[in-house]
Order: C-alpha cells, then sequence, then structure tokens
C-alpha cells in the first residue's frame, strides 16, 4: 500500500509535468497561428498551466462535486449512510471525509480530493435505495481505499487538467478555421496542425486517464475487503449495480474515471473488445471474481 502511495505521488507529478508541458506547446502552436510574438506564447502558456495546475490542485475537487450535481449532507439527514462512513474512517486511522448525495437513480458513488485531510465522498440516491448496509459498507470501503492510498489526488487533477487541454485545442480549431485565407500556405499548414491536435486531444486525455491504470481499482478492491474483512459484501454490491446499470443524468467523459462503476452504464461500456480496451473501468465481472476467490 505504501509502495502505491509514493507510485501516485509520482503519477501526480508526472500528470502535472506532461499537460502543463502540452498546454504550452498549444499555446505556442496558437501565437504562430497568430502571429504573436512566440516568446510571449511560450510565457503565457506556462503562467496559464501553472495557474491551473494550482487550481485543479486545490480547487479540483469543488469543480468535480459541482458539475456532478453532488449536495453535501450532515449526520441528521442520512444517519445510516453518516455512520457507516464514520465507522470504517475510524477503522483506517484516517479523517472524517465530507459526505455528499447526488439526487440520481443510477447506482454510483465516487470519492475526490487531494488527500486524506481535504477528502469527499458522494453516493447517488440510487445506490443508497439499491444497496443494503453490508453492501454500501463495500462500496464505502472501496472509496474510502482510494483516499488512503491517494488516487483521488491523481484522478482529481486528470479531470481539470485535461479538460484545460482539450478546451484549448478547441479554441485553437477554431483559431484555425477563422484564420485570414490571405495567409496562404501559412494558414493551411496552421490549419491542418490545429485540426490534428483538435482531433487528438481527446485521444490524449483517454490515454492519460488510462495511464493512471484500471489497476487502482482492483487495488481498492482489495484494500476494502482487507478493510471490512468482508469481500462478498462489496462482491455484491457491484453485481447490483450492474443488475441496475443506468447512465449518470450528469456523466460526463472528464468525470467518468472517479465513479466506482462507469456513469455511462456498465453493461453498454463492456459490450465489445474497443470498449472494454478504452474503458476507464476493469470489467464489473471480472472484479466480482476476483472478490469471491479472497481468501480472507
Amino acid at each position: 500500500m505504501y509502495k502505491e502511495i509514493e507510485a501516485n505521488k509520482r503519477k501526480t507529478w508526472f500528470l502535472v509535468t506532461t499537460v502543463s508541458v502540452l498546454i504550452v506547446v498549444l499555446f505556442y502552436i496558437g501565437g504562430l497561428m497568430m502571429n504573436v510574438d512566440i516568446y510571449a506564447s511560450i510565457i503565457f502558456g506556462t503562467i496559464f498551466s501553472t495557474v491551473f495546475s494550482l487550481i485543479s490542485y486545490y480547487a479540483g475537487d469543488k469543480a468535480v462535486l459541482i458539475t456532478s450535481g453532488a449536495k453535501q449532507i450532515t449526520k441528521q439527514q442520512a444517519p445510516d449512510l453518516w455512520n457507516i462512513v464514520e465507522n470504517l474512517t475510524i477503522a483506517a486511522g484516517l479523517p472524517m471525509p465530507k459526505v455528499y448525495v447526488i439526487n440520481d437513480p443510477s447506482p454510483n458513488a465516487f470519492a475526490t480530493g487531494r488527500d486524506p485531510e481535504h477528502a469527499s465522498m458522494a453516493f447517488t440516491t440510487g445506490i443508497l435505495r439499491v444497496l443494503n448496509k453490508t453492501e454500501l459498507e463495500g462500496v464505502a470501503a472501496h472509496e474510502l481505499s482510494h483516499i488512503q492510498n491517494l488516487d483521488i489526488r491523481v484522478m482529481t487533477i486528470t479531470v481539470i487538467l485535461v479538460g484545460i487541454v482539450m478546451l484549448i485545442a478547441d479554441l485553437l480549431l477554431r483559431i484555425g478555421i477563422h484564420s485570414d485565407r490571405k495567409q496562404g500556405q501559412a494558414a493551411i499548414v496552421f490549419l491542418i496542425i490545429g485540426i490534428a491536435v483538435a482531433v487528438l486531444s481527446p485521444l490524449i486525455a483517454q490515454l492519460i486517464k488510462l495511464a493512471i491504470s484500471r489497476a487502482r481499482e482492483y487495488l481498492a478492491d482489495a484494500s476494502a475487503s482487507l478493510l471490512t474483512r468482508h469481500p462478498e459484501g462489496l462482491a455484491s454490491a457491484l453485481e447490483k449495480i450492474k443488475e441496475n446499470s443506468l447512465p449518470l443524468k450528469k456523466a460526463n467523459h472528464a468525470t467518468a474515471h472517479l465513479f466506482i462503476s462507469n456513469p455511462f452504464g456498465s453493461k453498454k461500456a463492456e459490450n465489445s473488445w474497443f470498449q472494454r480496451a478504452f474503458s476507464t473501468h476493469p470489467p464489473i465481472d471480472e472484479r466480482i471474481q476476483k472478490l469471491r476467490t479472497m481468501g480472507i
């Protein structure tokens, strides 16, 4: 576990550095397209990437919670859920995270934040309705494991930085389309570059998410089982999540990798080899099988 935490710290720095360099490159290309001084473009790109890296680190979780429609709750509003999370945090020796509920019939949950001291857990009304106490405990333990392993830091920063890259790429494409045609071959070359970057950005974004590794879901499942000493609880929860699979109302590709199950519907995500290869989650059936073969 400690090795995984250290690995996630390295992944965070690698992710921030890689995406920051990509942002500077995009600003450089944009500067060429608009005949802006190259050095000014690089400096502005560096400042821009630095500012948004800090925003993603310190406020990325707030952006994720807002876009997901999550509402913070108190112990009085949902005592059963609160007690489950509180008991697990005590057992794990972690601070109590903020607890949120998303009004959505799709059964799902996620954790976000930059560290255990600044963490939040969100559960949909659908998952609270479908799961019993033991199953909900397994899901909460899974999300708490993401917090303990610092998966949440990497996953949350990914949401903001990848989103910024795609936004800049789209802007670059628009600049290329509306560039002065009198510039001749130069305008055509930059337009082609802009289109190429805009088309490749979603693929780059997906590859960055996959680089975080779907293995973290297996690790969180295993860690949750060790915490609860009852892997069948999480296995049964995943089974019900699959059976009641519904697309989340506010699902988007930027935040999809945060959830315990694919928010676009797990059945649809596992229909073909291509979808499975580029999914942010491992197949639920495989996760259930691994949980049920654990010797705890």
